[in-house]
């Protein structure tokens, strides 16, 4: 559309994007919605093999950090994605000390197989294992967390080490890697587009599923790429309403930001688990961010191979 809004919404489904925002009230029938979750949480390939591990050396120049790499098929070079976890960590609930590519979260799993269908590089980063949080932490434990795994100072090093990582790798395209991260680590994926190490494009472009924005509203933040958050508008944890703020702010002075409210959505939306999936409002917007995501990620990646 010519207004820069995508339609692909749910009702009710508030979508900003420069330059103007507005409600869009079209709802796709029942059918057509649980038809477009399905295909967007089962591999087409059927692999469903376990990633790869590698390691990855944070740019904080001490920490080598576990990471889990999906390929596509074929020589490529191909465009990539940096996948940054939430408080809870890497790995499943029920990963009971063990953690590896055999118990990273279902979550997880599912979007690394989602990402290498399309054609990308995907490489998921734990920054909690090797600091000793493998566990990750609790609900609401946000000021209890030790500076040791700060999104805000510590974990954009995790991302720019895993940057590195892929950027000399032969069968990525170096210039076209984002970044896509779930509350803390979407927290870590702003605080990431802040720093002056960013400013010349390090990341072509970034998606931020339901982080906290305090810390970027209260400043003078400006992304240094193309951003796109995707907000839960129930959400338990953090206010999707200090994202909005920011984001109208950024809007208003020009920045390439979109972003999108869920009404009814609740934190971590997109957990396939039946606890989220079985309310409505979660399984609606899970499938819409997820074709809000791949669109995304084709405009400014360029998902299809190409020289390096």
């Amino acid at each position: 559309a010519e207004d820069g809004i995508r339609d692909t919404s749910v009702t009710g489904v508030q979508t900003c994007a420069l330059p103007i925002c507005r409600a869009v009230n079209r709802l796709p029938s029942i059918t057509s919605m649980i038809m477009l979750l399905a295909a967007t949480l089962v591999s087409p390939s059927g692999h469903g093999a376990l990633p790869e591990t590698v390691q990855v050396q944070s740019r904080d120049g001490r920490t080598a950090l576990a990471a889990y790499l999906w390929r596509p098929p074929g020589v490529g070079p191909f465009p990539a994605i940096v996948m940054m976890h939430g408080r809870a960590g890497a790995y499943s609930s029920r990963a009971a000390g063990k953690f590896d590519a055999s118990t990273l979260s279902q979550r997880h799993l599912q979007w690394g197989e989602f990402w290498v269908d399309r054609g990308y590089v995907a490489l998921h980063v734990d920054s909690f294992g090797a600091r000793g949080y493998g566990g990750g932490f609790g609900i609401h434990s946000y000021a209890s967390r030790p500076v040791a795994v700060s999104e805000q100072n510590v974990r954009p090093l995790d991302a720019l080490g895993a940057y590195d990582y892929l950027r000399a790798r032969d069968d990525v395209v170096a210039s076209r890697i984002g970044l896509f991260g779930w509350s803390n680590g979407a927290m870590a994926v702003l605080a990431t587009l802040g720093l002056p190490q960013t400013a010349g494009g390090v990341f072509k472009a970034a998606i931020a599923f339901y982080p906290r924005c305090g810390a970027q509203e209260r400043s003078e933040y400006r992304p240094a790429a193309p951003l796109l958050m995707l907000l839960a508008g129930s959400d338990q944890e953090v206010s999707p309403r200090v994202c909005e703020r920011m984001a109208k702010r950024l809007l208003e002075r020009k920045a390439a930001i979109e972003y999108v409210v869920y009404p009814g959505a609740q934190h971590a939306f997109d957990d396939p688990g039946t606890a989220r999936q079985s309310l409505a409002a979660n399984s609606s917007a899970t499938a819409d961010a997820r074709n809000r995501a791949e669109k995304f990620f084709a405009l400014n990646l360029a998902a299809q191979g190409g020289s390096r």
